[in-house]
C-alpha cells in the first residue's frame, strides 16, 4: 500500500509540474506581447510591419521586420532592443530600453521572431 501511495505521490506531482510549466510559459508570452504593445508598437506596428501609428513621423521610417531582421542573431535583436539603434549600427530613432531584464529582452525577441514564422 505504501508504495502505491509513492506511485501517486509521483504521478501527481508530475501533473503538478507539467500544468504550471505550461502556465509559466503562457504567462511569458502574455508578458512578450504585452511589452510589444506597449514599447514597440507604435512604431514597429502592430506585426512587425513598420507600420505604426507614428512610424509615418520617423526619419528613417521603421522597416518591415520580414526584411530588416533577416540573418540577425537574436543576440542583436536583443542588443538593438537593449541598447536602441545606435548600439548595433542601426538608426538613433529606435530608442534604447535598459529598464528591460534579460528575461524580458529574451522573450521580446522570440514573440517579434514570431511575426514571420
Amino acid at each position: 500500500m505504501r508504495h502505491e501511495a509513492q506511485i501517486g505521490t509521483f504521478i501527481l506531482a508530475i501533473i503538478l509540474i507539467t500544468a504550471l510549466g505550461s502556465t509559466v510559459r503562457a504567462f511569458a508570452e502574455d508578458d512578450a506581447a504585452a511589452l510589444y504593445s506597449q514599447g514597440c508598437a507604435s512604431c514597429h506596428g502592430d506585426k512587425g510591419h513598420g507600420d505604426g501609428a507614428v512610424a509615418k513621423y520617423l526619419k528613417p521610417a521603421p522597416t518591415d521586420f520580414a526584411t530588416s531582421l533577416k540573418g540577425k542573431t537574436d543576440e542583436w535583436i536583443g542588443k538593438a532592443i537593449k541598447g536602441g539603434g545606435p548600439a548595433v549600427g542601426e538608426s538613433p530613432t529606435m530608442p534604447p530600453s535598459p529598464n528591460l531584464s534579460d528575461p524580458q529582452i529574451k522573450g521580446l525577441v522570440a514573440y517579434i521572431k514570431s511575426f514571420n514564422s
